[in-house]
């Protein structure tokens, strides 16, 4: 029996296709790169090592942290940024969950 995949994405599934989304494009994958274990890095910090203008670096933090791959705190008037190591891993251990239970 087939399954019909054309049906709208489970609402369970509804975060994790966000992450994948942002994950999606070479510059956020870049932007990950950047952040060593347990660092934290401002819009800046990214723009200065990157050829992206600060604007670009901004919108693409911006969709980063929308999806849940990265956390931030505004600490006076600059935002710091890191990756949230709990999403991901519940996003990853759910794909591999669902590769364990259909495969």
């Amino acid at each position: 029996m087939r399954n019909d995949y054309t049906r709208a994405i489970p609402p369970e599934w509804q975060d994790m296709s966000r992450i994948f989304v942002a994950l999606g494009d070479e510059h956020r994958q870049r932007m990950l790169l950047l952040f060593e274990p347990g660092e934290r890095l401002n819009v800046g910090q990214i723009a200065e090592v990157s050829t992206l203008a600060r604007s670009t670096v901004s919108h693409h933090l911006k969709i980063l942290h929308e999806s849940g791959v990265l956390a931030s705190e505004k600490i006076g008037k600059e935002v710091w940024f890191w990756i949230n190591r709990d999403a991901l891993e519940n996003t990853l251990g759910n794909v591999l969950d669902y590769l364990k239970e259909n495969t």
